[in-house]
């Protein structure tokens, strides 16, 4: 997996609504009702992570997400990451 640009990272960026890229990484957040909707939502990417063979980092406080995204093995952010970020952005939207 090549790892992508800056450049074409930002320009990806574009077609994901509150996503940004630092430290290496494109990262978003969301805010469920509460704890219960938030794992949820968790629960349903994961399993679209292990079908995707790609896992975030994140973390989750009561009913808030924080979603870190980058290919690890490739050193920065790649194709599998606006994958996995695409995934997550339609189960989100799904749940609205």
């Amino acid at each position: 997996m090549t790892k992508l640009t800056e450049n074409e990272i930002t320009t990806r960026l574009h077609k994901l609504d509150g996503w940004e890229y630092n430290d290496n990484a494109i990262h978003t957040s969301f805010e469920f009702k509460d704890f219960k909707d938030a794992f949820s939502v968790m629960r349903r990417i994961a399993f679209e992570a292990e079908i995707q063979n790609h896992h975030p980092d994140w973390t989750n406080i009561y009913n808030t997400l924080n979603i870190s995204l980058s290919t690890h093995d490739a050193g920065g952010v790649t194709d599998k990451d606006f994958l996995l970020a695409t995934t997550i952005e339609s189960i989100i939207q799904g749940d609205e």
